[in-house]
């Protein structure tokens, strides 16, 4: 479940610090729900949202849960890593942005996440998934079927050293 306001941008400032071109981007912004004890959002917030602009991401490619279900083939997470750089508090006006950025061309994907604050061009996190292509019905690796490979191959970015 999401529980930021969320929209698609069409296009990033160009002064934003992204760490790739283009990035597809969802602005958000932390409700009263998402604000942990400490007084700014909580870590699995930010986790939560990446799920859901990875999801956002897939379907512009006409890759949703309905078309990884008919081809029985889904982009599961073997590993997960976020940099938790900044706080950001309630209200904070906040855009997510996501790239895929590597494969292996036939089992494996990578896909980047950042999260700035535009009015101070912070980077408030960084996070980074490995992808594996799995088989729905029986939860074991296999190949990215035509359609995962027209979409998501065609859509990496090069991949760089995003350590700033």
């Amino acid at each position: 479940m999401q529980t930021a306001n969320t929209a698609r941008v069409e296009s990033p400032a160009s002064n934003l610090p992204w760490d790739y071109p283009a990035p597809f981007i969802q602005s958000i912004s932390p409700g009263a729900q998402d604000i942990d004890g400490l007084e700014h959002t909580n870590n699995a917030i930010y986790v939560q949202w990446c799920e859901s602009i990875a999801w956002a991401h897939s379907a512009s490619f006409g890759l949703d849960l309905q078309a990884y279900r008919r081809l029985d083939r889904a982009m599961a997470i073997r590993e997960a890593r976020y940099e938790y750089l900044l706080p950001s508090n309630l209200g904070d006006e906040l855009l997510i942005g996501t790239w895929l950025v590597g494969s292996d061309r036939r089992l494996t994907l990578q896909r980047r996440f950042q999260i700035i604050r535009p009015r101070d061009n912070a980077i408030i996190l960084r996070g980074h998934w490995e992808l594996v292509c799995i088989e729905i019905s029986s939860g074991r690796a296999r190949r990215m079927p035509e359609e995962f490979c027209k979409a998501y191959l065609e859509a990496l970015v090069p991949e760089r050293d995003t350590e700033k």
